[in-house]
C-alpha cells in the first residue's frame, strides 16, 4: 500500500514509517522540522526509519497546498491512505500561543482534506489526543464520553481536527479512524514530554518538578502498542470511528517518577510547585472499543517499558543527555 505519513520525523511518525516500510508499504515522508525541538533529532529519526526501507522525504509545511499536492501526486504512484501525525503538540505550550497552534492544527489539518478531496484520496487516520477529554469525570474515558469542554488549546485543536474530519466523511464519503493517543512513552520520545525530561533530570542529579500533589495520574501507552493500533486501523480503515489507544491502566505521576529512578538505579529528587493551568487531573483509557473492532491488545507494561527507553537512552545511540535547566 502506498501511504503518505504526516509528521514522519517526529517521535510516534519515525516508529511508524519504520513500520509500514518494514511490513511492505511504500511510504512518503512529510515534515517541516518545526523548531519545538531541534532538528538533528528528527533527522535521526528519519535514519533510524529508513534502516527498514526507502523512505520517501519531503520536508515542507502542511499549510502550503503546492508542498501537498505534490505529496499526492508523486511519479511512482499516489498515496491510498494518510495518516496524519503532523501537529504542534502539547498542552502547556498551547496556553503561550495559541494562534500558532490554531494555525497550524486546523489551518494545516484543512489544507490537507482539501488536498485529499482535490486528488481523490478518501482514506484518513487522524491523529488525536486524550486531551479532548478535558476533566471529564466519567473514569475511565469512553468515546461515546461528552467532549465538548476542553481545557487548553491544544485539546481544541484536536478536539476541532475530529470535527473537520467528519464534516469530509459526510460530504465526500472519507474513511476516516479519529485515533485518541494516551500518553505516547518509548525511545526517541520529544524532550519536552515528561519520562525524557525527568529521566535527564534524574541523570543529572537534578530535582525533578512536580506541579501539583503528584496524585494526578496518566495512562502511559508504549510507542509500539501505538504503532501496533495505528497499522490495525489502517487495515480496517473504513467509515468515520473514534477510538482510545492506551494502555487502560493509570499511574499517579509519584509512582512513575519512583519506577523510573528505579530503572535509572538513582534516586529522584522532587521540587513541588502549584498545579499548572490545562492539566488535567487523569486519564484512563477504556480500550473495549478498539480491541473489539480493531484487535487492540497493547502488550508493554509500564516497567518493562521504562527499562527499555532508559536503555535507549543511555546507550550511544540514544540522544545525548540535556543540559537543560
Amino acid at each position: 500500500m502506498n501511504i503518505l505519513v504526516t509528521g514522519a520525523a517526529g517521535f510516534i511518525g519515525s516508529h511508524l514509517c519504520r513500520a509500514l516500510l518494514g511490513r511492505g508499504d511504500r511510504v512518503i515522508g512529510l515534515d517541516n522540522f518545526d523548531s519545538f525541538y531541534p532538528r538533528a533529532q528528527k533527522e535521526d529519526n528519519l535514519a533510524f526509519a529508513a534502516e527498514a526501507g526507502p523512505l520517501e522525504f519531503v520536508k515542507g509545511d502542511l499549510r502550503e497546498a503546492e508542498t501537498l499536492d505534490r505529496c499526492l501526486t508523486t511519479g511512482t504512484g499516489a498515496p491510498e491512505a494518510v495518516i496524519h501525525l503532523a501537529a504542534l503538540a502539547g498542552v502547556r505550550p498551547s496556553l503561550g500561543d495559541p494562534l500558532r497552534y490554531q494555525d497550524v492544527n486546523l489551518n494545516g489539518t484543512t489544507q490537507l482534506l482539501e488536498a485529499m478531496r482535490r486528488h481523490g484520496v478518501t482514506r484518513l487516520i487522524f491523529a488525536s489526543s486524550s486531551s479532548v477529554y478535558g476533566r471529564n469525570s466519567q473514569i475511565p474515558f469512553r468515546e461515546d464520553c461528552p467532549v465538548d469542554s476542553p481545557i487548553s488549546p491544544y485539546a481544541a485543536t484536536k478536539k476541532a481536527g475530529e470535527l473537520l474530519t467528519h464534516v469530509y466523511h459526510h460530504l465526500y464519503g472519507f474513511s476516516v479512524h479519529c485515533l485518541r493517543f494516551f500518553t505516547v512513552y518509548g525511545p526517541r520520545q520529544r524532550p519536552d514530554l515528561a519520562i525524557r525530561k525527568f529521566a535527564e533530570l534524574i541523570n543529572a542529579g537534578r530535582p525533578i518538578t512536580i506541579f501539583g500533589d503528584g496524585s494526578q495520574s496518566r495512562d502511559f501507552t508504549y510507542i509500539d502498542d501505538i504503532v501496533a493500533g495505528i497499522l490495525a486501523s489502517l487495515d480496517r480503515l473504513t467509515g468515520y470511528r473514534v477510538f482510545n489507544l492506551g494502555r487502560g491502566l493509570t499511574v499517579s505521576v509519584i509512582r512513575l517518577v519512583e519506577l523510573l529512578g528505579a530503572a535509572l538505579g538513582q534516586a529522584p529528587l522532587i521540587e513541588r510547585r502549584p498545579p499548572q493551568p490545562g492539566d488535567m487531573g487523569h486519564t484512563q483509557a477504556a480500550i473495549d472499543r478498539a480491541a473489539r473492532e480493531l484487535g487492540f491488545n497493547p502488550a508493554t507494561d509500564l516497567e518493562d517499558g521504562l527499562k527499555l527507553f532508559t536503555a535507549w537512552l543511555t546507550d550511544n545511540n540514544g540522544y545525548p543527555l540535556t543540559n537543560r535547566r
